[in-house]
């Protein structure tokens, strides 16, 4: 049921509307309130109807009558100024609504992998696949984290001298290291660990000196 206002105002929406008419549109598109004449050469009839100027400038307008208007559309080309290159382009944009996918960054196990032409993006065989069980079995000592840690990297055994650990270490750089395998850099983040895990061990007092 309808109340009426006690001051006597109406703030219904479609009041608004009526008191307000300022840019209101009819269905056709025509502004009802323009009062502007149609940018056409030589056209006296009133610009109802507005068209962006350029494809570049989408918020500046020309204002036209029906009839040029509707001339003016059929002979619209956003893509007019827009080159072959750049056309594929946003069309490639446009596929994936403008946001490509990132390529996942690889990890550990996928690189170790990789080195041995096994391709698995989705880590099917897992981190305990890249192990080798008989080259990095323990023989039970007891070494710190950081030690530990070590061996696991350079894939030593804990029972290992350090001029052993230290081949285990060579072969691995010349692996991975960019000199070695035609600049590919791909590997310097594992390139890193292994330095890091030879220098623990060269320092370390769990290791004996010679064979």
């Amino acid at each position: 049921m309808k109340k009426d206002d006690p001051f006597g105002f109406d703030m219904s929406v479609s009041s608004s509307k009526k008191k307000n008419p300022r840019g209101r549109r009819g269905m056709s598109g025509a502004s009802e309130t323009s009062m502007r004449v149609c940018d056409h050469e030589g056209c006296e009839e009133a610009g109802k109807y507005r068209a962006p100027k350029s494809p570049d400038v989408l918020d500046d307008y020309f204002w036209f009558c029906q009839t040029h208007v509707r001339e003016y559309n059929l002979k619209w080309n956003f893509f007019d100024t827009t080159s072959e290159a750049e056309l594929a382009a946003q069309m490639d944009q446009d596929r994936v609504w403008e946001r490509p996918t990132k390529p996942m960054k690889r990890s550990v196990e996928e690189r170790a992998w990789a080195r041995l032409g096994v391709d698995d993006p989705h880590q099917v065989l897992g981190v305990n696949a890249t192990r080798n069980p008989g080259k990095g079995a323990t023989s039970g000592r007891r070494l710190p984290p950081t030690e530990r840690r070590a061996i696991e990297i350079l894939e030593a055994k804990d029972n290992w001298s350090k001029p052993q650990i230290r081949k285990a270490y060579k072969a691995l750089i010349k692996v991975l290291h960019p000199d070695m395998n035609g600049g590919d850099r791909s590997q310097e983040e594992q390139l890193s660990e292994v330095v890091w895990a030879w220098d623990q061990v060269k320092a370390s007092r769990f290791f004996r000196e010679k064979d």
